[in-house]
């Protein structure tokens, strides 16, 4: 078989939890794993397939056989403009399709150029299922057991992969893919660490321009500028004004700000490919004495998660103190299907904190803890903090006050 040209790339820190996969793999007795999703792809190899990110439908894998030394990218050629400006740590590059460009041949070479015209000088497969299985039968996994994440890639792209190798099984392994991403790499709590303080910087920003006459949309204008200006996406962007508070998913409006109105965030954006998610809760002048009574039993709520939060703890239990917290401290009927989840490269990596969930929290996650509410003609009160399960205990990642701002 004619050995294919590799191009290989010096990448930057690596955010994989390698060790953690590594360990899942042994214990399922896993040869290989393929990312195959957006989230995933990103994850595994350090690299941002932006029409994966877009659209639906394009396909791009990351292939790996229990080492860095043996791992692979596969992404359209049309996406090859974009290795050189984001190193993945997955060096192996397979391209397929067509996609045109040319070479300015005067031009005064720089490592852009260089980069560019050696990836496009490798051979391209004609279609992503050719390129992964090339690359499989390189690494040596033409049979056993290979865990493919199921959520990106096609119906059909699935079928032509098991044809194209019978003698392996393909397991569907979404699930594995969340179960790594759950503990959180020292690197990747440092970039999710910026997400927040990014967020909490745009609350603040949008804060400043509150004033009787001024729009939910405009508010959230100057918050997502902030973002913007900060190099992060805004993804989350739910912005209400008094009773439109009370809608769980509330777009930003031309509802003006009225003296005593609740103004009610739940946002987040996306920095270095990772989330942000959070929520505050402000008041243009003093607020009626029921907002005053049952956002602070929702923000205590939130503050007795981090009395109980430590390794070990079982989710089901922190959602029965959080809930329990909220209904002493001032609401009574207060229920929810959940108070909080994971965060990472997904809005929503495990766990889910709810009633029902049977893991326990570990080390190194990194996790949204909120007590939503939600009461529709009155008003919508949340509080939501990014925390990190530490050896001990809990560290927040946060630096706003939790209590409500007066205006």
């Amino acid at each position: 078989m004619k050995q294919r040209p590799v191009i290989r790339h010096t990448g930057f820190m690596m955010l994989t939890n390698i060790p953690r996969l590594n360990a899942l793999m042994k214990k399922g007795g896993f040869d290989a794993v393929i990312a195959t999703c957006a989230e995933n792809v990103t994850y595994l190899s350090g690299f941002w397939a932006m029409s994966q990110w877009v659209r639906r439908g394009p396909q791009a894998y990351a292939l790996y056989v229990g080492s860095p030394e043996k791992s692979s990218l596969i992404i359209n050629t049309s996406l090859l403009d974009l290795v050189p400006d984001q190193h993945p740590w997955m060096s192996d590059i397979r391209r397929y399709g067509y996609f045109q460009v040319d070479f300015d041949g005067t031009s005064t070479p720089n490592e852009t150029y260089e980069s560019q015209k050696r990836l496009f000088a490798t051979s391209s497969s004609d279609s992503s299922v050719e390129a992964l299985v090339a690359a499989m039968r390189d690494y040596g996994v033409e049979r056993g057991t290979v865990a493919i994440d199921e959520m990106g890639i096609t119906p059909q792209c699935m079928e032509q992969l098991q044809e194209a190798l019978p003698n392996v099984r393909f397991v569907r392994s979404f699930s594995l893919f969340e179960n790594v991403r759950a503990i959180k790499t020292l690197g990747e709590i440092e970039i999710l660490r910026s997400a927040a303080r990014i967020t909490e910087g745009a609350i603040e920003a949008a804060l400043s321009v509150a004033r009787e006459g001024v729009t939910e949309r405009e508010m959230m204008r100057k918050f997502n500028a902030y973002l913007a200006e900060n190099d992060t996406a805004p993804v989350v962007g739910c912005l209400g004004f008094g009773n439109r508070s009370a809608l769980s998913n509330v777009q930003p409006s031309d509802r003006a700000l009225r003296d005593g109105d609740l103004i009610r965030f739940d946002v987040g954006g996306r920095y270095r490919h990772y989330r942000s998610d959070m929520s505050r809760g402000a008041a243009l002048g003093e607020p009626g004495e029921k907002v005053r009574k049952y956002y602070s039993a929702v923000e205590k709520g939130v503050l007795r998660a981090y009395d109980v939060i430590r390794p070990g703890l079982k989710v089901s239990e922190l959602f029965d103190e959080v809930v329990g917290t909220v209904q002493r401290e001032g609401i009574p009927h207060y229920a929810r299907s959940h108070v909080g989840h994971g965060i990472g490269v997904d809005g929503y990596d495990p766990p889910n904190i709810a009633a029902s969930a049977n893991m326990v929290l570990e080390e190194d996650m990194v996790i949204c803890v909120e007590t939503p509410y939600y009461e529709i003609g009155f008003a919508g009160l949340q509080v939501e903090d990014m925390i990190r399960v530490t050896r001990n205990g809990a560290e927040s990642l946060m630096s706003l006050p939790t209590a409500i701002r007066i205006l």
